[in-house]
């Protein structure tokens, strides 16, 4: 493995630990459930998704990271229709945003 490959996988997956790391203090900090969901939806499936693609940098051309193509993938498609119905369940539940700042008229 050549120098160039090692750098490059250790930022991918730096940078994937990076946005968890955001995803998971969004989950405290912010206000409400729509917030804290959006949030870390958002930086959950780029966060993994990067630290995936750093896998498979590392690993190079082999069947394992063409089986890490294939979670990266799935990720890329579930977790936002996951958060999508997870959402919509809670609004159709009654859980209402918190709305805050001028109102619309």
């Amino acid at each position: 493995m050549n120098e160039i490959q090692s750098i490059v996988s250790v930022i991918l997956v730096v940078t994937g630990i990076f946005f968890m790391l955001v995803g998971s203090i969004g989950i405290v900090r912010l206000p409400d459930f729509f917030a804290r969901t959006h949030a870390v939806s958002k930086s959950d499936t780029l966060g993994m998704l990067l630290a995936i693609i750093g896998l498979i940098v590392y690993e190079g051309l082999t069947l394992s990271s063409l089986k890490l193509a294939l979670i990266v993938v799935f990720i890329a498609l579930a977790n936002p229709i996951g958060t999508h119905a997870l959402g919509r369940a809670a609004f159709r539940r009654g859980i209402k945003p918190v709305l805050t700042g001028k109102k619309r008229e």
